[in-house]
């Protein structure tokens, strides 16, 4: 079992991810359902939201 520092260290970095991910999307300049159904899917599954859409979102133009 995770004790409560190590899980609390890990819930705060996941957190900052998924801001992190959040302003990402919005930046990103897609289509307002797009931009929506991401930051829901980031909100409701936090650490699988944000594989998800590391995988398969957007990629940044180069």
């Amino acid at each position: 079992m995770i004790s409560m520092p190590v899980g609390g260290i890990l819930g705060f970095i996941i957190l900052v991810l998924d801001i992190w991910a959040i302003v990402s999307i919005i930046r990103s300049g897609q289509a307002i359902g797009v931009t929506v159904l991401w930051i829901i899917i980031i909100l409701l599954l936090p650490v699988l939201g944000l594989i998800l859409w590391f995988l398969l979102g957007p990629k940044a133009k180069a």
